[in-house]
């Protein structure tokens, strides 16, 4: 039976801990005690963990021998231009679980200003949803979750293969770009806001590097086109 794996809160030799709502979580789910064990990651390194205390809003392990944990071979950072908060979770989610190493969310010309002016408070929420979602999916980190960032800051300098979806984009397909760049590990893929994005930002974009792809003939919600993006992305590391 696979064991659950939880990222380690505090370090300190062959002692782990969780603490906090994180510890609550094993707690109350999975009924924490003494003895029990599971696989802890500390500095990036999958470790066997057994439980030596439980505390109110902390459970101890001791440590055990390191277990070899598969890598995924792509770098991928994903710049997504906000768009609803609940749709974005789910999209933030879904793509830490399929394993990109960096989110930058992104303040696009369409962008709301309702949401652009309170995304930055949101971003602490984003990074707890983003451990969970790796723990759940067993990485051995979670992925980073930048401050927002309007997209010239953004997307100059980026030394990688640079993709960004357009609507606009008929002849060019996603999967045509990354078999024609399948040595790069190194990528970054943009996801524009709802209505897409401007002209003279794809005109930006195009000027500093980045190649316009299309995912087909249909119009995606943001957070569709977002998984849909990375899955096919993080397919090419199979």
């Amino acid at each position: 039976m696979t064991r659950r794996r939880w990222i380690a809160d505090e370090i300190s030799g062959n002692t782990a801990a969780v603490i906090g709502a994180h510890a609550d979580h094993l707690v109350r789910s999975l009924r924490a005690r003494v003895g029990q064990e599971f696989d802890i990651v500390v500095n990036g390194v999958v470790r066997s963990g057994r439980v030596s205390s439980v505390e109110d809003h902390r459970v101890e392990f001791e440590l055990g021998e390191e277990i070899v944990s598969n890598v995924v071979a792509t770098n991928l950072t994903l710049l997504l231009a906000i768009f609803k908060f609940d749709r974005m979770e789910w999209a933030i989610e879904k793509a830490t679980e399929l394993g990109v190493i960096r989110v930058v969310p992104l303040i696009a010309q369409r962008t709301d200003t309702h949401l652009a002016s309170a995304a930055e408070k949101r971003v602490e929420r984003w990074r707890r949803i983003a451990a969970q979602a790796s723990e759940q999916s067993r990485r051995v980190a979670a992925p980073e979750i930048t401050l927002p960032t309007k997209l010239r800051d953004a997307i100059t300098p980026v030394d990688s293969l640079k993709i960004v979806l357009s609507e606009v984009e008929q002849q060019v397909s996603l999967r045509q770009v990354l078999d024609e760049h399948r040595a790069s590990k190194d990528l970054s893929l943009a996801i524009g806001p709802e209505g897409g994005w401007t002209q003279a930002e794809l005109d930006l974009l195009q000027k500093e590097g980045w190649i316009s792809v299309s995912l087909g003939p249909t119009i995606l919600r943001a957070e569709t086109a977002t998984i849909a993006s990375v899955a096919i992305a993080m397919s090419y590391t199979i």
